[in-house]
């Protein structure tokens, strides 16, 4: 049988919907998009194409 040095992370899961069951997340992607008038604010006057970027779940 195999130990390990360092305990794993435990699962990240979410519901599924209209079930019992578990769905286990191993990546998250987020697109980034500020609004118009937060774009005005910061001194940007037209949009930029969006972002994108992934925040892992372990």
């Amino acid at each position: 049988m195999m130990s390990y040095v360092f305990a794993p992370p435990p699962v990240v899961s979410v519901p599924v919907t209209g079930s019992n069951d578990q769905f286990p997340v191993h990546r998250i992607y987020c697109v980034g998009r500020n609004y118009a008038e937060h774009a005005q604010e910061m001194g940007h006057s037209g949009r930029e194409p969006p972002f994108f970027f992934m925040k892992p779940a372990d």
